[in-house]
């Protein structure tokens, strides 16, 4: 999140899209709530469900499943065409001035540059670059040059006019054309406006352009870096913000540094000339990465070995991500897997071929307070444990309250938690099992092995004596970063070096075990609850990364003479001589402010927000494709579906054709307030199982007429993956949607359930499609085709 829970209480208006945040992030409705008690904001909920957010919406617009693009640049046309955009901050903070290769082209749903070569599609991106003079981008300040993105964007977004975005989404006309007019008029400088979004804009096979959309949104409305306004992905479980920080996604280390590629960065100088940009903070790469290799290998690391970089692992060009580890596990190429605060066996895409899958691993170890549905596929109904041969080690876990260690919220707030109660029996805590389970790997690789390096020279210090657990302050320290020479922490990612004289875990966290002279404990231990500028900032309150910025971009706080844009909200005003702060800045503040204004955006090389992004894989800005699965033709294109869409093998390769007869509803999955994630601690809670017993599937009631079932019939619910039966929930909440003139009805099911625990029942997963999206591969869990009949 660029801004934080808090600050939603600033906004002029709210537009939530892809999120149900009443239910899945409740403490996050009482700013909603704040906000439009004390500033009279306007929320507005689009989504295919009258969901618990849309009952406290001043606006519902209902969409199919899977056409949030179309909406979004909609609403982006509509700014345009009625010169509702910010414009003073789209000519000065965002690239809408530069100009594009005049070859670029956008034709029939593809860009220039597409080629298929051996059946398989790509996109040569030159014609997607800037123009330049030297190393200079051209521009044109008047945004009238045809080429320049502005313009370019303008022609793109021209054909989503209201009507149009009715045809592919079903929305009404007078609700689309409502949000557009309260959400475009916090285009106005003294406005702002929030964006909101959840798993429903993520999962889906275009779901990165599904995100560029709600920045592109904010960008041209001047929503960026500002109080009440930025670009708020609120994360789709606890401490995810935190575990993608430090590293848990496999192309980045932690930090975002990207992990080298065994064939582009062999040596680490390749590694710092090609992915170290020549502008932006970014170009300080090389003190991120080599601080980390000091932590890591501490006195092994030296300039004359290159800090040990030949022991970092590196990508090997092979897709490591969850779709294609459990394809390459069908095909017997995974021997373990080790399942570590993970269900994949609820959560995963196509979940019954992933049990199928697995029956192929010869070992497993699965971490988790209970005995989890991954934890018994072995026994799962209708799997024959006898022929299965893989060994199972469950290994039980402390939940949260058992142990102590940071947690970092969706807005970057990383705030320490003390353990309250010891865990029972012989459950342990997570980093009580890292460290016994890496001792006993160096113990054997101390005897030899393949490649031992790495593992027998890591940096492993964290006993404290007389105790059982790792000392975590040993580990928080690694994690902040310290001088080598006196172990010392950091307060500031900017005393980072590229020399050896440092060492940081994650150079995102750098100042958060670094101690506050006022409070007299580490920053992330912070509990002061002043807020003087009233806005919500609480810069005392525990730590945001970076360096405690509550706002990130937030140069975008003031015009580029450094005035507030609503002095009522300033973070930051030029008082002639000096900034005033309110946060801590985004930019150097020690330049006046017309230099600072150049490059707004300072994490980007060109520093400006990109309205046009060149670097993303299936086109440099966001149009409409339908899902891999749908009940019509692409409205308005030849291409159907993203063709950089990833589509799965083997066992998984198991789809509905478009149109189908046999599946011809659209399915959609979404969470509970009573249920966490895939239910392994809450439907073993039986309080929570008494609120929320059993699993079901809703659908409207005219649909329930023409299938001639009532309100808690059991139903069969099937895709082209499999069945499931559940009970049936008939309400209104779902509708049918006229498509382009076809009637088209939608179904939603929750997947929190799975055959374990106390409430046992069927996921949504064992019927959602494993295919990814292109950028990510994240799965299309959200607009699939399904049927549905009587038991």
């Amino acid at each position: 999140m660029t801004n934080h829970f808090v600050d939603y209480k600033n906004a002029d208006a709210i537009l939530m899209i892809g999120s149900n945040t009443a239910e899945n992030h409740p403490m996050a409705m009482r700013w909603i709530g704040r906000a439009k008690a004390e500033r009279g904001a306007k929320l507005i909920v689009v989504d295919p469900r009258f969901s618990r957010s849309a009952a406290k919406a001043d606006l519902w617009v209902p969409i199919r499943p899977g056409t949030d693009i179309p909406f979004l640049l909609g609403l982006i046309n509509y700014a345009i065409q009625n010169n509702l955009y910010h414009h003073d901050y789209v000519v000065n903070y965002t690239n809408a001035s530069y100009l594009v290769n005049p070859e670029f082209k956008f034709a029939d749903g593809l860009f220039s540059g597409a080629t298929t070569k051996d059946g398989k599609f790509s996109y040569d991106t030159s014609s997607w670059q800037y123009q330049k003079d030297g190393d200079a981008i051209r521009k044109d300040p008047t945004l009238q040059n045809p080429n320049c993105v502005f313009q370019i964007l303008k022609r793109h977004v021209s054909v989503y006019d209201i009507p149009t975005v009715c045809k592919i989404t079903g929305a009404p006309e007078d609700a689309v054309r409502q949000a557009y007019e309260i959400f475009c008029a916090t285009g106005k400088p003294d406005k702002t406006g929030c964006l909101i979004y959840c798993m429903g804009v993520t999962q889906h096979t275009y779901g990165t352009q599904n995100c560029r959309a709600t920045c592109m949104v904010q960008l041209l409305l001047g929503n960026v870096g500002r109080p009440g306004g930025g670009v708020n992905p609120q994360r789709g479980q606890s401490n995810v913000q935190g575990a993608c920080d430090i590293g848990i996604l496999y192309h980045v280390l932690p930090g975002y540094v990207g992990v080298p590629d065994a064939a582009k960065h062999p040596t680490l100088k390749d590694y710092i000339e090609k992915e170290t940009p020549k502008s932006g903070y970014w170009t300080n790469k090389p003190k991120f990465l080599v601080s980390m290799l000091k932590a890591w290998y501490g006195d092994k690391a030296t300039p004359e070995n290159d800090f040990c970089y030949a022991w970092l692992p590196k990508l090997d060009g092979k897709d490591q991500s969850h779709i294609a580890i459990f394809e390459r596990m069908a095909e017997g190429k995974v021997q373990g897997f080790f399942s570590w605060g993970q269900n994949p066996l609820v959560a995963g895409p196509s979940a019954a071929q992933e049990a199928e899958a697995m029956e192929n691993l010869e070992w497993l170890v699965v971490v988790d307070p209970f005995e989890s549905e991954t934890a018994a596929f072995w026994k799962r109904p209708g799997a024959d444990p006898k022929k299965i041969k893989t060994e199972v080690f469950l290994l039980p876990v402390a939940v949260s309250y058992e142990k102590e260690g940071t947690i970092t919220n969706s807005g970057r707030w990383i705030q320490y938690r003390w353990k309250a109660v010891n865990p029972p029996g012989e459950a342990k805590s997570d980093i009580w099992i890292a460290d016994r389970l890496f001792k006993a790997i160096r113990k054997e690789y101390q005897s030899g092995g393949r490649f031992p390096e790495p593992i027998v020279n890591l940096v492993w210090n964290y006993d404290k004596p007389g105790q059982d657990e790792p000392d975590i302050n040993k580990i928080c320290l690694e994690v902040n970063g310290y001088t080598v020479a006196d172990g010392k922490p950091l307060a500031s990612f900017a005393q980072l070096k590229d020399d050896g004289t440092t060492a940081c875990g994650s150079w995102v966290y750098t100042g958060y075990w670094a101690a506050d002279p006022d409070l007299q404990v580490v920053n992330c231990k912070r509990r002061n609850r002043t807020d003087k500028t009233g806005l919500g900032l609480y810069p005392k309150w525990s730590f945001a990364w970076p360096l405690n910025r509550r706002i990130v971009y937030n140069r975008g706080a003031a015009d580029p003479a450094g005035r507030p844009w609503d002095p009522e909200r300033a973070l930051f005003t030029w008082d002639g001589t000096k900034w005033v702060t309110n946060d801590v800045p985004d930019f150097n503040a020690k330049v006046p402010p017309d230099q600072s204004a150049k490059a707004p955006f300072i994490m980007l090389p060109e520093g400006q927000g990109r309205l046009f992004a060149p670097g993303v894989k299936d086109g440099p800005l966001p149009t409409h494709y339908e899902p891999v699965e749908s009940p019509v033709r692409n409205p308005l294109y030849k291409q159907q579906t993203n063709p950089l869409a990833k589509i799965p093998s083997g066992i998984f390769r198991r789809l509905a054709a478009t149109a189908s007869p046999e599946y011809p509803y659209i399915m959609t999955t979404h969470r509970l307030l009573e249920h966490y994630h895939t239910g392994s601690l809450t439907r073993n809670s039986p309080r929570l199982v008494e609120l929320m017993p059993e699993a079901f599937v809703t659908i409207s009631p005219s649909l329930a007429a023409k299938l001639g079932i009532k309100a808690g019939d059991e139903v069969i619910v099937s895709t082209a993956r499999g069945e499931v039966k559940c009970k049936a929930n008939v309400l209104p909440i779902v509708r049918p949607f006229k498509i382009n003139g076809q009637e088209v009805e939608v179904v939603a099911m929750p997947w929190h359930w799975g055959y374990q625990g106390l409430s046992r029942g069927a996921s949504a997963n064992y019927l959602t499609p494993s295919v990814g999206d292109a950028n990510t591969n994240i799965q299309e869990s959200k607009a699939f085709l399904c049927n549905v009949r009587k038991a």
